[in-house]
């Protein structure tokens, strides 16, 4: 397949996972309706919620979640590839997964993906994160066909880690992925220039559905769902942070073409880091 019609849902998620439900149902009907043969959702579409004890009153497994069972259904409703770009998972132990799942036409499940990178970080304003005290980290990189056309998985903070696209890149990846949570702070700083230099480095598309706007769990997210093609442009983006889609035509072409002008993932070479003694003493005794 050269092109591949594809869309990224913005949401404003609350805590509710039923309410929630019911607006990805009409963004994702929205989105197939437009042409659009994969649809990708945000990071935590089923609840947005930071407070530990209301999030684990709506955990559940895998099975039994609503989030992942109603998108089963519109999956195979609409013959769609419907890609959960994560919700919370009831893990075992009183921790949960950040769990992405990818559907196919026939609503069943193609791949799984739990975030890697946690988000333990202490920002400007008093804003702090630790994700790692709610979240079980993944281990596994994941990988996934679309009609002949491979994707690869990433969630949010693992934007931030390039040797992770990188690897997927190299195991064949011409999309790679990002759904997101951003915090607004953050979003403002590095947002565009995240997704922008992971599609660069990679030669590959870059898709990156985003939640927006302040929740009713007080945070505030920064928005702007892109897709980027393999050259770094920015060719769909949500305005804002109000919730809606966007919708592009993926011409899968440009991945080889990109490669081919500028083939750093076949230039790459093994090399190691040679340190003198006397500095790596001196900053470590400072």
């Amino acid at each position: 397949m050269n092109e591949l019609v594809v869309a990224a849902v913005q949401m404003r998620s609350g805590v509710s996972p039923e309410a929630n439900i019911a607006v990805m149902k009409d963004l994702v009907r929205d989105a197939a309706s437009r042409g659009a043969r994969y649809v990708q959702t945000p990071e935590m579409t089923g609840a947005v919620q930071k407070d530990r004890a209301g999030l684990q009153r709506i955990l559940r497994p895998e099975g039994d979640d609503p989030v992942l069972i109603a998108a089963s259904m519109l999956a195979a409703e609409l013959g769609i590839y419907l890609h959960i770009g994560s919700t919370a998972i009831d893990a075992g132990g009183g921790m949960a997964a950040n769990r992405a799942v990818v559907f196919g036409p026939d609503g069943s499940v193609m791949i799984r993906y739990d975030k890697i990178h946690m988000f333990d970080v202490d920002l400007d304003n008093g804003e702090s994160w630790r994700e790692s005290a709610v979240y079980r980290p993944g281990e596994n990189a994941r990988t996934v066909d679309l009609d002949g056309v491979r994707m690869g998985l990433g969630i949010c903070y693992d934007v931030r880690f390039p040797h992770l696209f990188r690897d997927l890149a190299l195991a064949g990846a011409d999309i790679l992925t990002a759904p997101a949570a951003f915090t607004r702070q953050t979003g403002e700083a590095h947002w565009h220039v995240l997704q922008r230099a992971r599609a660069i480095e990679n030669g590959a598309f870059m898709i990156s559905a985003a939640q927006g706007g302040v929740h009713e769990d007080g945070r505030e997210t920064f928005g702007h769902s892109l897709i980027v093609n393999p050259w770094g442009r920015v060719i769909a983006e949500a305005e804002g942070d109000e919730p809606g889609v966007i919708v592009a035509s993926l011409a899968i072409d440009e991945v080889k073409a990109a490669r081919a002008k500028i083939p750093n993932l076949k230039n790459a070479r093994s090399y190691r880091i040679d340190n003198d003694t006397e500095t790596i003493r001196g900053a470590q005794v400072a």
